[in-house]
């Protein structure tokens, strides 16, 4: 059996990260020693509230012209999917135009929304170019990893 340090002052340094970035998880990896931590969100008050449309990862909503429309995007070969945990922020800053709409023509390695993780602005860059169709994400949400973020036609 091998003897393993316990350094308290990294994992307490990574549950800060967790708090700060608003993540439930990060793992942390030096001089072959890993070190994994986890939280459980808070118990949430729900509050009464209009009814509206939830998208998850796989099915999403999307209105048009009033009639929800049901799609999977999570395959279409024009889906920009979000390569990081973060907050996505659909304008360069807070009151600024927004990079793109609906209908806006895009090309290849343009920027159309910002991911923040862990305090960092990642600008995130378009793999095709073509029409912004749908638009998966509101301003300033959480998004996953791999979770759709707008379609591309």
């Amino acid at each position: 059996m091998t003897q393993m340090n316990f350094n308290g002052d990294a994992v307490r340094k990574l549950a800060e990260i967790l708090v700060d970035t608003d993540l439930t998880e990060i793992e942390y990896e030096e001089n072959g020693s890993r070190i994994y931590v986890a939280r459980r969100p808070a118990a949430v008050t729900h509050v009464a509230a209009p009814i509206t449309p939830v998208a998850t990862a796989h099915a999403h909503t999307t209105i048009i012209d009033q009639k929800p429309v049901k799609a999977d995007f999570h395959n279409h070969p024009g889906t920009l999917k979000s390569p990081m945990v973060g907050t996505a922020y659909l304008a360069p800053e807070p009151g600024a135009a927004p990079f793109m709409k609906i209908g806006d023509k895009v090309t290849v390695g343009q920027t159309v929304l910002i991911v923040e993780a862990m305090k960092v602005m990642n600008p995130i860059k378009t793999t095709v170019a073509g029409t912004i169709t749908h638009i998966l994400v509101s301003d300033a949400t959480p998004v996953e990893y791999d979770q759709p973020l707008l379609v591309i036609e």
